[in-house]
């Protein structure tokens, strides 16, 4: 094995999370590899990583925050260009977030650095033509979400599918056995500061009315890492009792909640994958979603109505996230009219779920593929 380290990079904390485990499967296979790049919490805790770069410098979210950050984000692509030119790593792997990574990969490219894309961007939601990008400047290109191969083919492309990595970390084997607590609503409202800010406090509003509604209740927000206590209570309402957890196994404790309201992201996908019925929430500047009911394509913006192709997790989006709204849609769930059981049945649906996200072993499949393809 050439003594070049690999570089791996992730830009945000689901990647950080992904780029973490598929760190831990290649060394599995090569106990000798080296890793430099770009990370967070989970990655920096990986032997054989050494962090040159935070994925913090890049927490930002929406093209006028993105506006706002630019100094910052094109200093940071300088000094990466710079270490990738001092490091000259074997190859780069990077972690979805397209539009950072394409400028990282342009610098590699330029550099002569071969180039595996895992976890594929979402072209298919929107601007098509990175799949051209992709396609002149990856030499691979890993995919976890079914639908996207047939996409990718449309241009003439080879896309090694693997199977979805949240399989194996969700664990459904080990979370089956732990039965929802009655009026255990919890509380996810992402890991970016703007998420956080926008979103906590209409979760606050929506729990204090749920609490008129239903005494029974009880609210629990899980903190995403790196997230301090502080930064969410600061934005939710006194008067309404709230427990803060710590983000270790969090799959169980998403398991062991009634529902669940959340910032559209990842989370949406592995509280699917833990049958639990969740309220997807979001909000961003108006700029950016404006731009983005223009140019994006897909139906829904969270990935398991897009697996199911159903809206079974009800989308709360900019105005419509507001507190009355989020406690409107999570009565229809937790006290129906007529005798219905619609947690239940949402529960039922979303154990079909789990057989259209491949089998587990995803990420040694990934890892498999990089180590049998380096150059």
């Amino acid at each position: 094995m050439d003594g070049n380290p690999l570089w791996i990079s992730a830009g945000e904390l689901s990647g950080d999370m992904h780029g973490a485990a598929l760190m831990a499967a290649l060394r599995d296979r090569e106990p000798s590899l080296s890793f430099v790049g770009m990370g967070g919490p989970h990655m920096v805790r990986q032997t054989g990583f050494t962090p040159l770069f935070r994925i913090e410098e890049l927490s930002v979210m929406g093209a006028t925050e993105v506006l706002r950050h630019l100094p910052r984000i094109l200093s940071l692509l300088s000094r990466i260009k710079t270490a990738l030119a001092e490091q000259r790593p074997r190859a780069l792997i990077v972690i979805d977030a397209p539009s950072f990574h394409f400028r990282v990969i342009k610098a590699a490219r330029e550099l002569g650095i071969p180039v595996y894309y895992y976890i594929s961007p979402k072209a298919w939601a929107w601007k098509e033509s990175r799949a051209l990008f992709i396609k002149e400047n990856v030499r691979r290109l890993i995919s976890i979400l079914p639908f996207e191969v047939p996409f990718y083919k449309k241009f003439g492309m080879d896309i090694d599918y693997v199977g979805n990595p949240l399989v194996d970390m969700v664990n459904w084997d080990r979370l089956r056995h732990i039965t929802p607590t009655p009026g255990r609503i919890g509380l996810l409202p992402g890991s970016r500061e703007r998420e956080i800010a926008s979103l906590t406090p209409e979760f606050g509003k929506a729990a204090r009315i749920l609490l008129q509604k239903l005494p029974r209740l009880s609210f629990h927000m899980v903190r995403a890492p790196g997230v301090p206590e502080e930064a969410l209570l600061s934005f939710w309402p006194a008067d309404v009792p709230l427990e803060v957890c710590p983000p270790d196994d969090r799959y169980a404790f998403m398991r062991g909640c009634e529902m669940l309201i959340a910032a559209s992201g990842t989370v949406t996908l592995e509280a699917a994958l833990t049958r639990t019925p969740t309220l997807v929430t979001y909000k961003v500047s108006p700029v950016t979603y404006v731009l983005g009911r223009t140019f994006i394509k897909v139906p829904f913006i969270s990935l398991s109505n897009l697996i199911l192709g159903k809206a079974l997790f009800p989308e709360l989006l900019q105005r419509e996230a507001d507190g009355e709204n989020i406690a409107a849609r999570a009565l229809e769930w937790l006290a129906p009219a007529g005798g219905a059981h619609p947690l239940d049945d949402v529960r039922s649906e979303l154990a079909h779920l789990q057989s259209q996200m491949g089998e587990p072993g995803a990420t040694r499949r990934a890892a498999d593929i990089i180590l049998e393809d380096l150059p």
